[in-house]
């Protein structure tokens, strides 16, 4: 499988884990607010993604094959709905310790299973960026509601293998196109059920647009890249900086106060990838 170089690897991964902050930042907005309903917000995420991704890639349509990869739909929408839904009874750092804790558990149990080993550097500084989400988070947790921890892990599952198999992806922006197409009409069947519920205002709706077409959309077209050049064992260990980038976004966006403790947890956490990614790179 042909893979990026390492510069661009790492342009492509920054790009995408701060629209992944971004994504989330958007949704605390639109779900925190009651500015729009779970099943609404997923549509509406769904949808205005695979329009956007349709749009750019209109011309190659005949091309793209619609019904192979079946699960990364599937894996997709599972994702969006579940981690939708459970946030409406978790509180925010109860949400991103499950929701990081499946992810991790999913792909590094899978990326063993595959045969890749951590070196002790790699493992010392998973260990490190761990210590530092729960160090973040802690404040935040609560004893979870049962359904809810259980939509937040079924989340993390599915976005944890639904990215080990972008890994194979030799066409990003195609693949992530048709995954967007075949995962909107399950949001329809899921809007449809939930109707009597639905609550949408326009702010709700342009949250859950931007989230859908550009943090969500494009974001995931530049994963599928980056994971080309990325173990998955890396990539698992990558992610765990979403949480501290989400909090720097909510200090500069929404208001939030900069703590000692999220300074803190941020080191802990870019210190322990960091020292994960230059093990990896002085292996090679």
């Amino acid at each position: 499988m042909p893979s990026a170089g390492p510069w661009k690897t790492l342009l492509l991964t920054a790009t995408a884990l701060l629209a992944f902050a971004a994504n989330s930042v958007l949704c605390r907005l639109a779900l925190g607010t009651h500015s729009i309903d779970p099943a609404a917000f997923t549509l509406i995420r769904l949808a205005s993604g695979a329009v956007l991704l349709a749009m750019l890639h209109v011309r190659r349509f005949p091309s793209l094959r619609l019904t192979s990869q079946v699960w990364q739909p599937v894996l997709l929408f599972t994702y969006a709905v579940a981690f939708s839904f459970a946030y409406t009874s978790l509180s925010a750092g109860t949400g991103a310790l499950i929701l990081f804790g499946g992810v991790q558990v999913t792909m590094v149990l899978l990326a063993l299973r595959s045969g890749e080993r951590f070196r002790p550097l790699e493992g010392v500084g998973l260990l490190l960026a761990i210590a530092g989400l729960v160090y973040l988070v802690l404040p935040g947790v609560h004893s979870p509601s049962p359904v809810g921890a259980a939509l937040m892990a079924a989340a993390g599952a599915a976005w944890g293998i639904y990215s080990l198999l972008g890994r194979g992806s030799k066409d990003p922006g195609g693949d992530t196109t048709r995954n967007f197409l075949l995962a909107a009409p399950l949001a329809v069947v899921v809007a449809a059920v939930a109707i009597r519920s639905l609550h949408i205002t326009a702010h709700g709706a342009l949250l859950a647009a931007a989230s859908g077409a550009l943090t969500s959309g494009l974001g995931y077209v530049v994963w599928f890249a980056a994971l080309r050049g990325l173990t998955a064992l890396r990539a698992a260990t990558v992610q765990l900086a979403v949480p501290a980038l989400a909090a720097t976004g909510g200090v500069l966006f929404l208001g939030e106060h900069l703590s000692a403790r999220m300074l803190v947890a941020g080191a802990l956490i870019l210190g322990g990838i960091g020292l994960a990614i230059a093990q990896r790179t002085r292996a090679r």
